[in-house]
């Protein structure tokens, strides 16, 4: 029996996380179909297929639920790779990066967490703030410091990193993240991106290049 006992533990632990799973999939379908006013959270034990005893055994309340929904998808955002490299020359750097970032930021199904996140930021201040700096801020980080290092090495001339990462970053958003993030248009062609993320570049390089070039 006691031999036992920690293959039990495992296989409960299992469950409960595979329960935990199955509720915030659900729940996630439901604020984003809804919002997060109109989620309830009968609506989510549905979607889960639990009872709402159970929904309540992992999460008080529907706070908590979408924190633990935010908090996942800003893991997951934090777990993409860019190619930052310092020794990777920079339209390169800023093409491939640019692409991938609006790729991300215009995703099917991506932009209704996003309304989700801004609609709530008011109310709930600390989810707000945990999303930018964990996503957004990171990311602008990680340009900054690629961008610092080329400027050290004479190829660009700029200032301020930060701002300018976040100058470029605005860029690539022109005309694709607002369009698709009001649904006045659905997310962006690969061919629109490549265009816009172009521009973008071109824009960037004119502005930072040492004017001796």
């Amino acid at each position: 029996m006691v031999a036992g006992h920690p293959n039990t533990l495992r296989l409960a632990g299992e469950e409960d996380s595979s329960k935990r799973r199955q509720i915030l999939d659900g729940a996630k379908k439901v604020f984003m179909d809804f919002g997060f006013d109109g989620a309830s959270m009968g609506e989510i034990a549905r979607a889960a297929g639990v009872s709402k005893g159970t929904l309540y055994v992992y999460f008080a309340d529907k706070n908590r639920l979408f924190e633990a929904i935010v908090e996942e998808e800003t893991l997951e955002q934090g777990r993409l790779a860019f190619n930052f490299d310092p020794g990777r020359d920079v339209p390169t750097t800023l093409r491939e990066f640019g692409q991938a970032y609006i790729q991300l930021l215009c995703r099917p199904g991506g932009g209704s967490a996003i309304r989700t996140v801004m609609a709530i930021a008011e109310r709930m201040p600390d989810v707000g703030r945990r999303y930018y700096e964990n996503v957004l801020e990171k990311m602008i980080g990680r340009l900054a410091s690629y961008l610092e290092a080329r400027v050290s090495m004479k190829e660009l001339a700029i200032g301020d990193c930060q701002f300018a990462a976040s100058q470029f970053m605005l860029m690539c958003q022109a005309s694709l993240f607002l369009p698709f993030i009001f649904q006045a248009a659905p997310p962006p062609s690969p061919e629109r991106i490549t265009q816009v993320i172009e521009s973008a570049t071109q824009m960037f390089l004119a502005g930072y290049r040492p004017r001796d070039e």
